[in-house]
């Protein structure tokens, strides 16, 4: 495996200026090292050195291994004390932490975790501006997932599958086109909108509201328009999240399924057998589409990664499917319908090929119906 070389185990050439008026952290100097190198993510392990991705590829530094007690060093004091207690009845804890480097603030969304006893760090580096669809070569289509005035979105992927970037997209669109009050509840918050169009409050759980059924039960009173409520990991926040579309809001929020369908597979095991009927129901009649996606390497210079994109949108016959347990019918209907503004995978990445965006070994090699891309890519069976 390639290292990265990097003076970020040295001493800064220069202060690092502090971020909200703290001192610089000794930690600061590899987040510093992640902007510089423009990578995505930064690991820390104890008995290795510090990783960083780049360009989606995982490589170490060229620095000394960390041993326990320098881990402790370079953690610990990125927290407060609250954060401290929930680190170490949980075993882990998500926090936000902010550096300054060369005068830019820059975000990260942090992972604390203990494995084997011994603590561990990820950081994904949050980006400081939020593309628009163009930026992201996200479908055009998506814009009209922004223009709905209620019901639900999910976006879904797995983790590091650019989920958080595209909603932030989707906000910022809705922020620059329409005067509506957006109201995000995060764990913790990542991208920091600067109001446009829109009135935007941000609110973090654990630091601006105890948690998030509290922070939902005082949302449906804050006049909201829009409503981000994060990832769906369990019955209750899907409920409350549900009820939210049911009262007239548009509640946008993640979800962790490989593709549009299953994601309906996805929350029903959230539940009991006997609550699957009436889940059905709710989905069926409140969900306005789905967004499922995944990330790949670029072959244009200057374009790092791009998504590979299924949109789902809740039409007469999805509703019906759904309501009625097949769904299995649901990707051969996303198929047919792209006339609609409807894709599935194969039309996401016969696209990007034809835009000289991916290359297309790397397209067939994650398709997930190889057959059906070689035909597109040869003009068979695309509408």
């Amino acid at each position: 495996m390639a290292t990265i070389e990097t003076t970020a185990a040295e001493p800064a050439p220069t202060p690092i200026k502090s971020a909200a008026g703290r001192p610089p952290l000794e930690i600061d100097r590899l987040f510093e090292a992640l902007v510089r190198l423009s990578g995505s993510d930064l690991h820390l392990k104890v008995g290795q050195p510090p990783f960083m991705r780049v360009k989606g590829a995982l490589q170490p530094l060229k620095a000394p291994r960390i041993d326990d007690e320098q881990m402790r060093k370079l953690c610990l004091p990125m927290l407060d004390e609250r954060q401290r207690k929930i680190l170490e009845n949980d075993g882990g804890c998500d926090f936000a932490h902010t550096c300054v480097v060369d005068g830019v603030r820059w975000r990260f969304r942090v992972n604390l975790l203990y494995q084997q006893g011994a603590l561990g760090m990820v950081a994904r580096r949050v980006n400081n501006t939020i593309p628009d669809f163009k930026g992201l070569f996200l479908p055009p289509s998506i814009e009209k997932l922004c223009q709905l005035d209620q019901g639900m979105v999910l976006l879904a992927g797995v983790t590091g599958s650019g989920k958080s970037t595209t909603i932030g997209s989707m906000l910022n669109y809705v922020n620059q086109n329409y005067r509506k009050h957006i109201l995000t509840l995060e764990d913790p918050i990542e991208f920091v909108f600067t109001e446009d169009k829109c009135l935007i409050n941000q609110r973090e759980i654990g630091t601006d509201v105890k948690n998030f059924e509290i922070g939902m039960k005082h949302a449906v009173r804050e006049d909201p328009d829009i409503i981000l409520v994060g990832e769906l990991r369990d019955v209750e926040t899907f409920k409350t999240a549900i009820h939210a579309a049911e009262t007239g809001h548009l509640v946008f929020g993640t979800i962790h399924a490989a593709s549009a369908p299953s994601c309906i597979t996805r929350i029903l095991d959230l539940f009991p057998q006997e609550e699957h009927a009436a889940i059905r129901s709710a989905i069926a009649f409140n969900m306005k589409g789905i967004v499922a996606q995944k990330l790949l390497k670029s072959i244009r210079p200057g374009v790092s990664r791009v998504p590979v994109v299924e949109i789902m949108f809740f039409d007469v016959l999805v509703r019906k499917y759904v309501l009625e347990g097949q769904d299995h019918l649901l990707a051969d209907h996303i198929k047919k319908s792209a006339l609609d503004g409807m894709q599935d995978f194969t039309i996401s990445l016969k696209s990007l090929i034809d835009q000289g965006l991916i290359d297309r070994q790397d397209a067939l090699d994650i398709a997930p119906n190889r057959e059906a891309l070689m035909m597109a890519l040869k003009g068979i069976g695309v509408i």
